[in-house]
Formats: C-alpha cells, structure tokens, sequence
C-alpha cells in the first residue's frame, strides 16, 4: 500500500527555481537542497515536490524529458484564501520571470483562478474557491 505521495519535477537551473518559488512565497527544506535537487514543499500538509536538475531526472526515467514549450503534461493547482491572493500570485508569477496567457478570471460560479508558468514551462493552477457556492453548482 502506499505510504508516501510526492511530486518530482525536472528543472534546468535548481538556484533559479528556488529564488522563483522563494518569491512566490513557497517554503523549501532547506536540509534538502543540494545542488541536483531541492525539495518544494505544498500546501498546509507540505506534499513534497522535488526539483530534480535535467540530468538527475532523466537518470530515474531514462526517456528525454517533455518540451514544456509545445504542450502540458500536468497541471498543479493549489488554493489560496481570496481573489486577491489569486491576483497577487499571478503578478508575482510573471515579476519572477514565469509567463501566463491566462489572466486571473472566474472559472466556474464557484472558482477564480489564474494558470502560470514557473521557469521551466510547468503549468501551475492557482484557485480561490468559494465551497457556499460550489455547493449550489450541480
């Protein structure tokens, strides 16, 4: 059975992701951190996600890692707490040098969100859900 659920991501440049996640206001394990990886933690239950440098990934899946720049294999999202921090986080997003053509909108009558980019063209979903409201959607 599983124990353990965590996320691994390829990067080119594990300083520069950790300055662009350290922006957004992510927290990292800093007894984690090496110059090949550095473990992302998510969320209030801290899932791990770890960034792995393109060589060491490529050493556990031995198969030429996905071109970000021509589609999207996964999309992460997270919630925050208002669509204000929905707002915030996609001008933070582009400020660190990630990209988005998807400005923060109303998605369904119960969510506000806005996808992004981080510097390696991993699509990022961020939500503020309002549960009053979802509950009415059928």
């Amino acid at each position: 059975m599983t124990k353990q659920f965590w996320i691994n991501l390829p990067v080119k440049n594990i300083n520069k992701s950790i300055a662009f996640f350290s922006t957004l206001g992510f927290k990292f394990n800093k007894e984690r951190i090496s110059p090949n990886s550095a473990c992302l933690l998510l969320g209030e239950s801290n899932v791990v996600c770890m960034l792995f440098d393109e060589q060491t990934f490529k050493g556990f899946t031995n198969i030429e890692i996905t071109n970000t720049k021509q589609s999207t294999e996964v999309l992460l999202s997270f919630d925050v707490k208002s669509k204000e921090e929905v707002d915030e986080m996609a001008i933070k997003a582009i400020l660190a040098g990630g990209t988005s053509n998807h400005k923060p909108t109303e998605m369904k009558s119960f969510m506000y969100g806005c996808v992004f980019s981080d510097l390696d063209g991993h699509r990022w979903n961020v939500l503020y859900m309002d549960m009053s409201k979802m509950k009415k959607e059928k």
